[in-house]
């Protein structure tokens, strides 16, 4: 299965820790945006942007990892344009209260997966392991 994971630099170490262990069940990550610590120029966003837009596309899941920026919430647009599995995580139920929520958390598309990194990673693992029909990897 191949993956990706979209978030704010405010997550990047929860990002890691979630690639870090989809890769170790043998999944791949379609781009990792964390590579790039600062970002100097227009140009450099431009070509980072088109590096996020072909992992989506190319993604099998799309996990939107709670807190994310205004980028992310863009992402979760592409990635339900394209018809996407997304997960949608958060390390607790406050995406469900409604000053911290959006329509888009509640679509059939989305599947919310509330709790640590770990039942995250047991949630897509489950559905997308060796062996397993859904199996793409």
């Amino acid at each position: 299965m191949k993956f990706y994971i979209a978030s704010s630099f405010r997550n990047i170490e929860n990002v890691r820790k979630a690639a870090e262990q989809l890769k170790r069940h043998g999944h791949v990550q379609t781009y990792d945006w964390t590579v790039h610590p600062s970002i100097t120029s227009i140009a450099q966003l431009r070509d980072i942007d088109r590096e996020e837009v072909n992992g989506i596309k190319t993604a099998d899941v799309v996990v939107i990892m709670i807190p994310a920026g205004k980028g992310s919430h863009i992402e979760l647009g592409i990635a339900i344009g394209l018809q996407k599995k997304i997960y949608l995580y958060a390390s607790s139920d406050e995406i469900n209260e409604r000053s911290a929520t959006t329509t888009f958390y509640h679509i059939e598309e989305v599947e919310q997966c509330i709790g640590s990194i770990e039942d995250l990673i047991e949630t897509i693992t489950k559905k997308y392991c060796k062996g397993n029909d859904h199996d793409e990897a």
